[in-house]
């Protein structure tokens, strides 16, 4: 399914290389479990579920994907281990369209939004999330959107340095008061500038950590508070950015975060590289929050937009 041209050729083709390594441990595994048999028995079933939860996906999920395929395999009587794959495949594709939350999203084409749309932006320190935000400012911006930063996680002299390092690459203003200064007061000023020079886009960084839960929940509730006084209805997405290289460490501070605050958005990066990539399809299905980007490359491009049906096919295609 192409989408505002996201899925050009080359875009597949850096989707299917960013997710190669997490393709081949899946299937060199598989390959492995159907060695000398020729149908889908309770042992396959038993090495696929295995294969599913090593690979990242999560049990719950896991336990969905092989409910699913028993079915299958009971309906169908025989079933050859060659056509094990498909069936992953299909299972898996269908598992994911039934998340109504999921699915091919875009944040970039923004004349159906409130203007200036403001994306508060959340997650753990080393997760790459001030590479996200410089990425999505320049890929907005290549859009012809004006853009806003803000960068509100101020206990962190390198978060302010890095950001404003991205303004300047990019080419969009960056609101800051330096280190040790009020987030609220700094998310405040980028709120008012953006209203100033007519942006389409405001995105605030906020601190990346996870301290207490109270303190957590109490510093994004004010930024949030204080957003609205100048837009009342600020923010209006509030993106989590997951590492997917940490696989089910990716899960945790999803459980966390969404315990202290209400995330919209999902943005799983550093997929290229890793064999965890099953992760993103645990993380749809459990928290039933769309994914929007995944990373999967170290160009500014290379954060791309969530498609589950090129997704699945780039993770499950030989």
């Amino acid at each position: 399914m192409a989408l505002f041209g996201f899925f050009s050729k080359e875009k597949k083709e850096t989707l299917d290389k960013g997710l190669e390594k997490s393709k081949d441990s899946i299937f060199n595994k598989l390959a492995r479990a159907v060695v000398g048999k020729d149908t889908v028995d309770e042992d396959v079933l038993d090495e696929l579920e295995e294969i599913l939860i090593t690979s990242d996906v999560g049990v719950g999920t896991t336990v969905k994907i092989i409910r699913r395929i028993e079915a299958r395999v009971a309906a169908d009587k025989y079933t050859s281990t060659g056509e094990l794959d498909k069936i992953l495949r299909e299972e898996v594709a269908a598992l994911l369209s039934e998340n109504p939350s999921v699915g091919v999203t875009d944040s970039f084409e923004t004349e159906h939004l409130p203007k200036p749309y403001v994306i508060m932006v959340v997650g753990v320190n080393g997760v790459g999330k001030t590479t996200t935000i410089g990425k999505l400012a320049h890929q907005f911006q290549q859009r012809g959107r004006k853009v806003v930063l803000g960068a509100a996680d101020t206990f962190r002299a390198a978060a302010v340095a890095q950001l404003k390092l991205w303004g300047e690459r990019v080419g969009v203003p960056v609101i800051d008061h330096g280190m040790n200064t009020d987030p609220s007061a700094v998310a405040y000023d980028a709120l008012k500038k953006g209203v100033e020079i007519g942006a389409d886009v405001i995105i605030i960084d906020t601190a990346g950590r996870l301290h207490t839960k109270v303190n957590l929940m109490n510093e994004l509730g004010k930024i949030k508070r204080v957003m609205q006084k100048v837009l009342p209805d600020a923010p209006h997405e509030v993106m989590l950015v997951l590492d997917g290289s940490t696989g089910q460490n990716a899960v945790i501070q999803a459980r966390e975060f969404t315990k202290v605050t209400d995330i919209t958005s999902l943005a799983v990066t550093k997929l290229d590289g890793t064999a965890k990539g099953g992760v993103v399809v645990g993380i749809s299905d459990e928290f039933q929050i769309p994914v929007k980007y995944i990373g999967v490359g170290e160009k500014m491009d290379d954060l791309q937009v969530f498609d589950r049906e090129e997704f699945v096919d780039s993770l499950f295609k030989r």
